[in-house]
């Protein structure tokens, strides 16, 4: 049995979609609200911070200016990397196994994160799946230079067709309306997963939504001879 897919290349974003790492988020959080004269965040508060660009959130959820902003994402970077990017991360049920059973089958995928990209490479090789991405695509160190998940995913898509993958018809796996709306103006259709930190109605506007892994690969694949 073969697996085809009705997509030509499958993007996935990766916090809240492929990987929770919320317990290390919300432990170097802390740490850093402490540093910054914040009360700690509540483990319900972080749906405001997963997912967006970390120097946007300190703006919106803490009324920083751009410049306290972007000191306050070097200070939670130095947190992450003395803390460790795979620190407490682990895999939503059955996506690891997704994502592996499509590179078998040849189906081109690259990650489209707007998790730092060294971040990104970490995760995706501590959970053993490197070896099924064509790309792996997260956002620039300072997240200002390649941040905006249009952006990320225009790059995602050109690293692919760099490697001669076709892009003809990609789509996007992710859990927060960011990835709708980047989806939307890249012309990339989004299929949102459920299981993330989002909000009921930040699917509005994909093109499908599932609620658990097994639903996802429906989607995405299709058993054939």
């Amino acid at each position: 049995m073969t697996l085809r897919s009705p997509w030509t290349c499958i993007l996935w974003d990766v916090d809240g979609t492929v990987v929770d790492a919320s317990d290390g988020i919300l432990r170097r959080l802390t740490l850093a609200f402490d540093e910054l004269g914040f009360p700690p965040p509540t483990r319900a508060e972080l749906v405001n911070w997963i997912g967006p660009p970390m120097h946007e959130s300190f703006q919106r959820n803490l009324g920083l200016t751009p410049e306290q902003a972007a000191d306050a994402t070097t200070m939670y970077r130095r947190i992450g990397r003395a803390d460790g990017y795979t620190n407490g991360a682990k895999l939503y049920p059955g996506v690891g196994d997704l994502i592996t059973e499509l590179g078998e089958s040849g189906i081109p995928q690259a990650t489209a994160s707007s998790k730092p990209e060294v971040q990104v490479a970490a995760l995706v090789e501590h959970f053993d799946l490197a070896p099924y991405l064509q790309a792996v695509v997260g956002a620039t160190p300072d997240e200002k230079t390649l941040a905006s998940k249009s952006a990320i995913i225009a790059e995602a898509l050109r690293r692919l067709e760099a490697v001669g993958v076709d892009t003809s018809r990609p789509v996007l796996i992710g859990d927060r309306h960011h990835d709708i709306e980047g989806g939307a103006e890249q012309g990339v259709p989004v299929i949102f997963v459920r299981w993330g930190f989002s909000w009921p109605h930040e699917g509005e506007g994909a093109a499908a939504q599932v609620d658990d892994a097994t639903e996802l690969r429906a989607l995405l694949v299709a058993d054939g001879e």
